[in-house]
């Protein structure tokens, strides 16, 4: 155990070292595994190549909604650029079909363009566009600023289909991005914050114990919950980022590792704050707060902590992809060993007469719960997931989106 404690000393200040030795944006850069520039760059290309394309075409005397287009569509992962493409096509296509009908009927004037954006919007919605709602009455308008004419609404949409199709090229030819590393970095810097916290709070507990030490534990376990969010947040891209990319088997096989140990981790969470609120809720029972556990005790619990700590940086190693040897003898079992014997200690120590102290034996029992339940999921974070993979099918959503709707609506008929 303690060979393990100073290897992940060792490591942590190598990594420190080699952090002072870069600026601190450029560290940021290689520690997520990111070319500097590089979506700026395809950005940049996609808008160019999409302008040249619809000049060739001569889709209008200045195609500029073609690299606007192009700029719009150019995502963090090539399923936003597919979605964002396909989108604003759909949007356009929708506003120029409103201005032509509006404009053989009406022509323009006040009370028409109120119409025809009325309308945009109707249909922006009906159309579930969401953040390209916009775009259908802008569209239309657009359209009906040159008269309604038939070929400046061909021009729009056609330069829109060339934005649309190059961004999506752009973004799946040149480094389709995938973000295993930066959702790794966000799971591991998440467990080695709960294992700072462990050891803080062991720390704590060996010099004395107040209620007010009791508080700022409880709020900084309960802050833990941000990082899990951000790590989670990570995460969700990686798996997107997998869908509709050529380079995705990468993530796809990183997931299941990812996946079960942030959701070991996040469970990990919550036993902590619901250990901090059982030393808490004991603090505050007692008359004399420094009596509400035995010298002893608090000793046992900081054992248990600071056997926690080590299991976490394990779990952080895992998030970031080092193998550990198997076996009864490895590294990773001898840890969750020594945990094991660092509980049972606690129990011994934390044992009292219910009937003597019935409020005493109940909350010991809370702390002790809350002790196992560290125990089995710090337990599954190191021991990740090996089921494989497969990101939604771009088809799922839709067909589940028509069952619920045709469940709901025979669950409105009558007798139904």
């Amino acid at each position: 155990m303690t060979g393990v404690r100073s290897w992940s000393q060792e490591a942590r200040q190598a990594r420190r070292a080699i952090s002072g030795a870069l600026p601190e944006r450029l560290t940021a850069v290689v520690r997520e595994g990111r070319i500097p520039g590089l979506r700026t760059g395809k950005t940049v290309l996609a808008a160019t190549l999409a302008f040249v394309a619809a000049d060739a075409l001569h889709t209008s005397s200045s195609p500029v909604l073609a690299p606007l287009t192009a700029l719009l569509v150019v995502q963090l992962t090539m399923y936003e650029t597919f979605a964002h493409g396909w989108e604003r096509i759909v949007s356009v296509v929708a506003g120029v079909l409103v201005a032509v009908l509006f404009a053989s009927v009406t022509g323009l004037s006040w009370w028409s363009l109120a119409l025809i954006i009325a309308v945009s919007f109707a249909a922006g919605r009906l159309l579930r566009l969401g953040p390209h709602l916009a775009e259908v009455p802008i569209s239309a308008m657009l359209v009906l600023a040159v008269g309604g004419a038939e070929r400046a609404a061909f021009g729009r949409v056609i330069e829109t289909f060339v934005g649309a199709g190059v961004g999506v090229l752009v973004t799946l030819l040149i480094a389709p991005p995938l973000y295993v590393r930066p959702a790794s970095d966000a799971i591991a810097e998440l467990a080695r914050r709960m294992a700072r916290y462990s050891t803080a709070l062991a720390d704590a507990l060996r010099q004395g114990w107040s209620r007010d030490l009791a508080d700022v534990h409880l709020a900084e376990a309960r802050a833990l919950g941000e990082e899990v969010a951000r790590a989670d947040r990570q995460l969700a891209r990686t798996e997107e980022s997998a869908r509709l990319n050529p380079r995705g088997r990468v993530a796809r096989q990183a997931q299941p590792r990812l996946r079960s140990t942030l959701s070991a981790l996040e469970h990990a969470q919550v036993g902590l704050r619901n250990l901090a609120r059982a030393l808490l809720d004991r603090a505050y029972f007692v008359p004399d707060e420094d009596s509400a556990y035995t010298p002893e005790a608090r000793d046992g619990l900081a054992g248990v902590l600071e056997a926690l700590a080590v299991t976490l940086e394990d779990a952080a190693a895992v998030a970031e992809g080092r193998v550990f040897p198997s076996g009864a003898d490895s590294a990773l079992a001898t840890n969750l060993t020594a945990l094991d014997i660092r509980r049972d200690e606690l129990g011994e120590r934390l044992m009292v007469d219910p009937r003597a102290d019935p409020s005493a034996w109940a909350q010991h029992g809370a702390l002790l719960n809350a002790v196992d339940r560290l125990r089995v999921e710090i337990t599954t974070a190191v021991h990740p997931s090996e089921v494989p993979w497969r990101p939604q099918r771009l088809s799922d959503r839709p067909r589940e989106a028509v069952r619920r709707a045709w469940r709901g609506t025979r669950g409105q008929r009558p007798g139904g």
